[in-house]
């Protein structure tokens, strides 16, 4: 079920409370974390990439704290030994939520790293997520969860960044198998309507997740109807702040909105137009 694996950020957090506030950070500031086995070339590559600078933290992830983490989510041989992948958070104004970049991660995309961090507790600010080369992207949740505690010297659940790490995984499975789009459509919704009405149990949760599927137009097999609902009824005994993830979603869908209504997301649209026309003279000119 997996694409090959190379190990990413990844690390453990000590834990107590929920992420609710940025502690002493201040807007702008950032923290990179970096793969303990880059060599110093890649290093460089990273940090230059990222835009990092003299003020910039930075951290290392070990391959055993990646191992720490995804323990039980996926099998060892497919974390591989080594840490390779990089990230850079950077803290943002209060209520601007969480925007996420990726660059060379094949598997995970942004959205199920936004709805994943959404999940773990993260809020206002901006992620780059990149490697030197490929890499699937299965782990960098973790990894910069740790930047948000070392810099802020706040804590996290582990429970909390370890289903967070659960859903992204079951969410990208997901996605090889009904589209990314719609994974990451039906999990943010699932999460939304559980925000809404205040399931408590299993058989609750799989009405939401069969209601939500339904009306997404999805088809699910029994597995996944299974797999989605114990993963999302196992968040209830979590401390989980329902509101703030529906808040957050709602942040996330704004900006999607608010792009597609920008002169740049005009202008996006009208290229879809234009390629999709370009398909139908070429299918048309086909059969003509």
């Amino acid at each position: 079920m997996f694409k090959k694996i190379i190990p990413i950020l990844l690390a453990a957090v000590l834990l107590v409370i929920p992420i609710r506030a940025h502690a002493d950070v201040a807007v702008g500031d950032t923290v990179a974390t970096l793969g303990a086995n880059l060599t110093a070339e890649q290093r460089e590559q990273m940090l230059r990439e990222m835009g990092a600078t003299d003020d910039t933290m930075i951290i290392e992830v070990t391959n055993e704290e990646e191992h720490e983490f995804l323990g039980g989510i996926i099998p060892k041989a497919k974390i591989g030994t080594r840490a390779i992948s990089s990230s850079m958070l950077t803290f943002s104004e209060e209520g601007t939520g969480i925007v996420v970049q990726t660059n060379n991660i094949s598997w995970v995309t942004p959205e199920m790293y936004t709805n994943a961090l959404i999940t773990a507790g993260l809020s206002d600010a901006s992620v780059y997520i990149t490697a030197p080369f490929s890499v699937s992207g299965t782990a960098a949740l973790t990894g910069i969860m740790k930047a948000f505690q070392v810099s802020t010297g706040e804590t996290v659940d582990e429970d909390v960044v370890r289903i967070a790490n659960e859903e992204m995984v079951t969410t990208a499975e997901l996605g090889e198998d009904i589209g990314n789009d719609e994974a990451n459509a039906l999990t943010a919704t699932i999460k939304e309507k559980i925000a809404a009405e205040s399931p408590t149990t299993a058989a609750e949760v799989k009405t939401i997740v069969l209601n939500t599927a339904q009306e997404l137009n999805i088809t699910l097999t029994d597995s996944q109807v299974e797999t989605l609902t114990d993963l999302f009824h196992r968040m209830l005994d979590l401390n989980i702040d329902w509101d703030r993830i529906s808040n957050e979603l709602e942040k996330a869908g704004d900006r999607i909105s608010d792009f597609l209504q920008s002169e740049q997301g005009q202008n996006f649209l009208e290229s879809l137009r234009d390629i999709f026309n370009r398909i139908i003279d070429a299918i048309r000119s086909f059969f003509s």
